[in-house]
């Protein structure tokens, strides 16, 4: 057997050897960057963007997690096409209600806006996202 064929072997031998090995299973979950900026009319300064990194399940509509200190609950969460709108109330450090939408810009990214109510008060909140790797752990 000249060198050659014992290298033909062995590439045969490796693709053979890959070939069985087990598929590596997708991980249930999808690692999102989320920032959010909130703007409101009247106020003399923005505060700086607040960014998180948060676990969601591969086929989640969820919008991202409240900030430290809220709780908020989700209701009349609706998807059409490359859309998600829903209703919200928060309470913790400041109650409010609001409406949330996010727009997927692609499969990696998305935009939206919550517009929040509190105390007589109406504030935007700015949102983008991608999506960041993979993870194990999903919420929602």
């Amino acid at each position: 057997m000249n060198s050659s064929s014992v290298g033909r072997l062995a590439a045969i031998s490796a693709l053979l050897v890959l070939s069985m090995a087990p598929a590596r299973a997708e991980s249930p979950g999808v690692l999102w960057q989320s920032t959010s900026q909130m703007t409101m009319a009247g106020m003399p300064f923005t505060p700086p963007p607040n960014t998180v990194k948060f676990c969601a399940a591969r086929d989640s509509n969820q919008p991202p997690p409240p900030p430290p200190g809220q709780s908020c609950t989700v209701s009349n969460m609706q998807r059409t096409g490359n859309k998600v709108t829903w209703d919200t109330v928060c309470t913790g450090q400041m109650d409010s209600t609001g409406h949330g939408e996010i727009t997927y810009d692609s499969p990696d990214s998305y935009t939206g806006v919550i517009e929040l109510t509190a105390e007589g008060t109406t504030m935007k909140i700015n949102l983008t996202g991608k999506k960041i790797g993979d993870c194990d752990k999903p919420i929602g």
